[in-house]
């Protein structure tokens, strides 16, 4: 009798498998990339509507500067409170939440009459939204099965590349438009900027009416005790993934067992001290360690600038001979005209939407080969890659050279992918979304402080700011191999299932 019941104990990662991959795991992926486009429109918004509404706000550069500090700050600050809510709550519950708080609040932004009001609303938009990221790649990990979870997770990475270029993208045909509508009430116009500001706010919603018809995480379900409604879900799951067949979800009553270590953290009373004590402590320092070295955003704020002298270069011919630093030095000395300041360069966001096209499609190809090769090495082979390019920037005086490996640098941010999906297999299901938003957030803190020192170093030594941050991030391929082989990981968790 009791081996009739052990029978029916399956561990949860089977019971996933046994629902399948079908049309509910595209949803799951689908909605997780849409929160993602709803957290760039709103968090990093602040690139387009900055410069455009400088004129009518009348901010000068320190101001400029503030407001784009203000979005920085709301990520470091929510990301840890989204995190340990969604471990506490649930992910379907406080996504939905932050979602439309947050584009509520951007839409309020629109009406903002100067730019104190409009950073104070940009920072608590951002805030709301900060757990955004984690929260769509944890709800991913927790209903995808484990065999076409690593293409998932970079799925959705690499649609968060794409979205920084689709949101140049929704600007392009908004920004330029001339129209004026004076609000005396508010003693404000209503002008295309301000239009933007909504447009960004539609993602949000749209992703708060779509998880409002998908299910709760069923792996957080059963962690919070909650095993006839996690049943519930799965044969959910299981019926869209096998639409067109009769088939039934071969598990037995709401009999799921978790790994160990998922059944140790559940009885932890503690939320964050088991991610600073053994097993688990080796884990966050690594993965701490990996997204510190990981500076790409401090170079990328200076890339529309740099994209714009490339094409004066390219239509001039002056200059061709220049390094990448000494085309940024050129650019710091000769800034735009004051009749162009508020002005958007078209050309520019044209060549952010390419790049970010060409960064999700190395996303993409990292998707198909990662099973292949495995998280820990694919990171080990692209930091040292892009490490070592970010070095020879400095070593090739030639324009256009140089700036091809600037951006095969700037490639190097598709290991945002890799380490989120790295981190979603280290850390039980009770810890994973406070883990995950605990090292993300010291990777925002290190991006601020890095922006300040990249912007001084390109004025005052822009090559020691490549050869150190390049050597940095070529490092963490060292790092990375004190990580246990996720292929060897999985044919353990294989072999377990079996027995």
């Amino acid at each position: 009798m009791d081996r009739s019941k052990d029978a029916n104990k399956v561990t949860f990662e089977e019971a996933l498998t046994r629902t399948g991959f079908g049309l509910y795991s595209y949803l799951v992926v689908s909605l997780a990339g849409c929160i993602v486009l709803a957290l760039v429109c709103i968090a990093f918004g602040t690139t387009i509507i900055i410069p455009t509404s400088a004129c009518e706000l009348g901010t000068t550069s320190s101001q400029r500067g503030i407001l784009a500090a203000a979005p920085v700050v709301g990520l470091i600050l929510g990301a840890l409170i989204w995190g340990y809510l969604a471990d506490i709550f649930g992910r379907r519950l406080t996504l939905m939440i932050s979602l439309i708080a947050s584009a509520a609040v951007n839409c309020l932004a629109s009406l903002s009459v100067n730019w104190w009001m409009l950073m104070f609303l940009q920072f608590f938009s951002t805030f709301l939204c900060a757990g955004l990221y984690p929260q769509a790649m944890t709800i991913v990990s927790e209903s995808v099965p484990l065999s076409k979870r690593n293409l998932s997770v970079l799925l959705v990475g690499s649609i968060f590349l794409l979205a920084q270029g689709l949101m140049a993208l929704l600007a392009i045909p908004i920004i330029p438009l001339t129209f004026s509508y004076y609000l005396p009430s508010l003693g404000i116009y209503w002008n295309s900027w301000r239009t933007l500001l909504i447009v960004y706010s539609m993602p949000s919603l749209l992703s708060a009416l779509w998880l409002y018809f998908m299910c709760e995480s069923p792996k957080f379900l059963i962690t919070k005790g909650r095993e006839t409604e996690a049943m519930e879900v799965l044969r959910k799951m299981h019926r869209l993934n096998n639409l067109g067949t009769k088939t039934e979800l071969k598990v037995k009553e709401a009999i799921l067992l978790l790994p160990l270590e998922d059944i140790n953290s559940k009885s932890s009373n503690n939320q964050c001290a088991p991610l600073f004590r053994p097993p688990l402590l080796k884990s966050t320092i690594i993965m701490t360690i990996l997204y510190l070295f990981q500076q790409m955003p401090a170079f990328l704020v200076w890339f529309p600038t740099i994209a714009a002298q490339f094409v004066h270069i390219l239509e001039t011919g002056e200059g061709s001979n220049l390094t990448l630093c000494s085309i940024i030095r050129k650019s710091i000395e000769s800034p735009p005209e004051a009749a162009d300041s508020c002005n958007l360069n078209v050309t520019s966001l044209l060549i952010v939407l390419a790049f970010g096209a060409v960064q999700s499609l190395a996303n993409v190809v990292i998707s198909f080969v990662v099973d292949f090769t495995g998280r820990r090495n694919l990171v080990m082979l692209v930091t040292g890659l892009c490490g070592i390019c970010g070095i020879l920037v400095n070593l090739i005086p030639n324009a256009i050279a140089s700036g091809v490996m600037f951006l095969i640098f700037l490639i190097g941010i598709v290991t945002s992918g890799l380490y989120t999906a790295i981190a979603v297999a280290l850390f039980p299901t009770s810890l994973r979304t406070l883990a995950v938003a605990l090292i993300t957030t010291g990777h925002r803190i290190g991006s601020f402080a890095s922006m300040q020192i990249v912007n001084l170093l390109f004025e005052t030594n822009c090559e020691a700011g490549f050869y150190v941050y390049a050597t940095i991030f070529a490092s963490s391929a060292v790092v990375a191999s004190f990580l246990i082989d996720d292929r060897k990981l999985g044919r353990v968790c294989k072999d377990a299932t079996k027995l």
